[in-house]
């Protein structure tokens, strides 16, 4: 993803404690607010502040981007560059679905316009702007702020459910103003059907209430570790079955081992061919509840073409290639 140096863009160094971030943020939200400066950037070049803001300002948002960052200032990365973190290293850490308290009036709008980068690091949820923890009486009960967590399932959980022991990393500022990890551990039961992107509510596992008021609730939001023996959309999946070429081009009975690992003959018509998919239906990601339907499992073909080592098989490619004098897979 294209790499933004937060530190850069709000000028304090990653050393900088909350309220030099709070200072420098401040600063550049004068010079350049549209309603102040007379710079023809300065819609793009406030949203940018805005989105350092959000991320700096916030000890939670800090620590996990400083995950990422090490790594792209190791490679010697700048804003722009291209980075590639590893498969799922921002699973379980915590965030808050606001922004930074106090964070001020600039993000009016302004919100709506982060960048991809931060959509990637912390997803829509995060998109919600600066949110006042002062909204009510000093003495008025306020509900504590929902987080949200990324976790990582594998795909034979949303088949048969799962429960999961999850390790949850967020952050603090200590008295000098400085970030100070913590974690977690949470027993999490992952309920079967569930699907990419899709949030699990954990009641009462967000951030502390204000004045007897009640904690808020922490959303772990589902993603499937990395595989490359399928692919998922929604509820359906995808995946690869290798057929030899007698099979393909006579049909065959061959079987196959879905993604819940059941044992399966499936019938694969003759004339078949490479990029030709099988429908499985409902052997897709399971139904979450009545009213809604199991996806589908497809098979994409893929003709695995053996080699030619002993004189038998040569002759008998030889043979097949005699049968089919006339046959250009390269025609148009």
């Amino acid at each position: 993803m294209e790499f933004k140096d937060y530190y850069d863009i709000l000028g304090v160094t990653k050393s900088a404690s909350a309220d030099a971030v709070k200072k420098a943020y401040r600063k550049l939200a004068r010079q350049y607010h549209p309603d102040v400066s007379k710079a023809a950037d300065a819609d793009k070049r406030m949203a940018e502040v805005n989105e350092a803001y959000a991320v700096l300002g916030d000890a939670e948002k800090r620590a996990a981007y400083d995950t990422v960052g090490a790594q792209a200032w190791a490679q010697g990365a700048r804003s722009g560059d291209d980075v590639r973190p590893p498969p799922g290293w921002n699973a379980g850490y915590e965030y808050t679905d606001g922004g930074p308290a106090g964070a001020g009036a600039h993000f009016s709008g302004n919100e709506a316009e982060f960048s991809e980068f931060f959509e990637q690091m912390f997803g829509h949820a995060a998109r919600g702007g600066a949110r006042a923890r002062n909204q009510g009486g000093a003495h008025t009960a306020m509900r504590g702020e929902d987080q949200h967590a990324r976790i990582e399932l594998a795909l034979i959980d949303a088949y048969r459910g799962a429960e999961r022991q999850l390790g949850l990393r967020s952050a603090r500022l200590d008295a000098g103003g400085q970030v100070v990890p913590e974690e977690r551990t949470l027993q999490v039961k992952i309920p079967k059907g569930v699907k990419e992107g899709q949030l699990i509510r954990l009641a009462g596992q967000g951030s502390p209430g204000f004045n007897g008021g009640a904690a808020g609730d922490l959303l772990l939001e589902v993603h499937f570790a990395p595989d490359a023996r399928w692919q998922i959309d929604g509820r359906d999946v995808t995946q690869r079955l290798r057929v030899t070429p007698w099979e393909a081009a006579l049909g065959a009975q061959v079987p196959v081992t879905t993604p819940e690992g059941t044992a399966v003959e499936v019938t694969v018509p003759a004339g078949s061919g490479t990029g030709r998919k099988l429908r499985l239906k409902g052997r897709g990601i399971p139904a979450a509840g009545a009213s809604q339907a199991a996806g589908d499992l497809y098979l994409l073909l893929e003709t695995a073409v053996p080699g030619a080592v002993t004189p038998e098989q040569k002759a008998a490619w030889q043979a097949l290639a005699k049968a089919y004098p006339g046959f250009d897979p390269r025609a148009a």
